[in-house]
């Protein structure tokens, strides 16, 4: 065996490569780059000559745990990614049939924008220890912060950028902390831009900041999956010893599933502020809004409207003959026949008080409600109840008239359900 001060630069040169993987030249400027080698798993990956932009995608900028395409609406930071000065080398993975690889990237400048890329992929065992390792740091952290960053206002430069779905370690990433506000608005609603312009304006930063001072605020970003998620985005200024000091530490925070399951339960509290809990109907205030809601849509959209009030004839005797148990059961049973006959109408139903309900009826003219109106009423006369036998309603029903408020509209079908009452009960009565 040769001794090792025997070993030549051209034997050492020769024998790099026999070895390494890949080598590709690149041209930044251009957007183009070259293969000069492709061995083993760079076969598949690279192609003979390509654009550049595609080269970083394919070996960095990708869902680092599957290899997956970022959506094209991040492809905006590829050109700022591309750019290198000095040396530079990280691993990174990636996907080629469905099989994960772990890849050691060196790059070497050349001049006028030009790079020479050097791939090696990795021993298995190395893929399967740092595998493990991530694996329990993702536990630990829980994977919450998915971009960090740090940014200095005074130079208007960023540092330390780390998008945890592309890259474990920092990306080599050259953009001004302006350049990054507009390019990063983009993947936020445009409901939203308006609070992230606000929050971060520099001039905002430097006068609410105080040294380690943080404050964060709440929005839906874009992933790279192209999904709109939950967010918390989080501003702290670092707390140095120099007060003309303006660096920052940015954070954005995965809440979605957080947010979701509180929105759930808003939701779910919501509905039972709203909703009578015997009927399931909205309640006295919800079908209030409703009301109110129906007269807006009505001067806004011109979305005509009637108004139904039922009322069960003599359901005192119920309860005393009977006993509210089954007064309980007879209303559970009423409102069964209410939503079977309203279902299939554009209807928002409510229980005004006791045995009277408030129906809101959307898109019918008045000969339309007092047919809906009666075939109401004729169903509750022919149903069964149980113990009671049989009972009967009376019905107002009028529609929403120009000048009309809540409480003239109710006083209208209110009066209408009380003609009929006095017409003998049984039956509808149209104002």
């Amino acid at each position: 065996m040769q001794s090792i001060n025997d070993i030549t630069f051209e034997q050492a040169i020769d024998y790099f490569g026999k070895s390494v993987s890949a080598v590709v030249i690149a041209d930044e400027a251009a957007n183009t780059y070259h293969s000069l080698v492709r061995r083993g798993v760079f076969a598949d990956v690279l192609d003979d000559s390509g654009t550049y932009a595609d080269l970083v995608q394919k070996l960095w900028f990708h869902h680092s745990d599957d290899g997956r395409k970022v959506t094209d609406t991040y492809n905006v930071f590829i050109p700022n990614m591309g750019k290198f000065t000095g040396k530079y080398s990280k691993r990174t993975k990636i996907l080629v049939n469905d099989i994960l690889h772990l890849v050691q990237m060196s790059i070497l400048p050349m001049e006028e924008d030009r790079y020479i890329f050097f791939l090696d992929e990795l021993d298995e065992r190395i893929h399967e220890d740092e595998s493990e390792t991530e694996n329990k740091v993702s536990s630990i952290q829980n994977n919450i912060y998915v971009f960090t960053m740090a940014f200095d206002l005074v130079s208007d430069t960023t540092s330390s950028v780390s998008l945890t779905e592309v890259s474990d370690e920092p990306l080599y990433y050259q953009i001004s902390y302006s350049e990054w506000r507009k390019t990063i608005v983009n993947m936020i609603p445009k409901d939203d831009q308006e609070l992230f312009w606000s929050r971060s304006d520099p001039d905002y930063l430097k006068s609410h900041f105080k040294p380690g001072h943080v404050e964060s605020f709440d929005l839906q970003m874009v992933n790279l999956d192209g999904i709109y998620q939950w967010v918390k985005l989080i501003f702290s200024r670092m707390d140095t010893t120099n007060e003309n000091d303006f660096r920052f530490v940015y954070m954005v925070q995965n809440i979605h599933e957080t947010t979701m399951r509180m929105k759930a339960t808003i939701k779910h509290y919501e509905e039972l502020a709203s909703t009578d809990p015997l009927t399931g109907f909205f309640n006295h205030g919800r079908i209030e809004t409703e009301l109110r809601n129906a007269i807006e849509q009505y001067h806004k959209n011109g979305t005509s409207a009637g108004l139904m009030i039922l009322d069960i004839d003599h359901f005192k005797e119920v309860n005393d003959r009977y006993g509210h148990a089954v007064g309980d059961t007879t209303l559970v049973h009423l409102s069964e026949i209410i939503k079977d006959t309203l279902g299939n109408r554009n209807a928002a139903i409510g229980r005004w008080g006791g045995e009277e309900f408030s129906m809101i009826i959307y898109g019918k003219n008045k000969a339309d409600l007092k047919e809906i109106a009666e075939l109401l009423r004729k169903n509750v006369e022919t149903s069964a109840f149980e113990e009671v036998g049989s009972i009967t309603c009376s019905i107002g029903v009028t529609d929403l008239h120009t000048d009309d408020t809540i409480e003239s509209w109710f006083e209208r079908a209110d009066s209408a359900m009380y003609k009929a009452k006095s017409d003998g009960r049984n039956c509808t009565c149209l104002k």
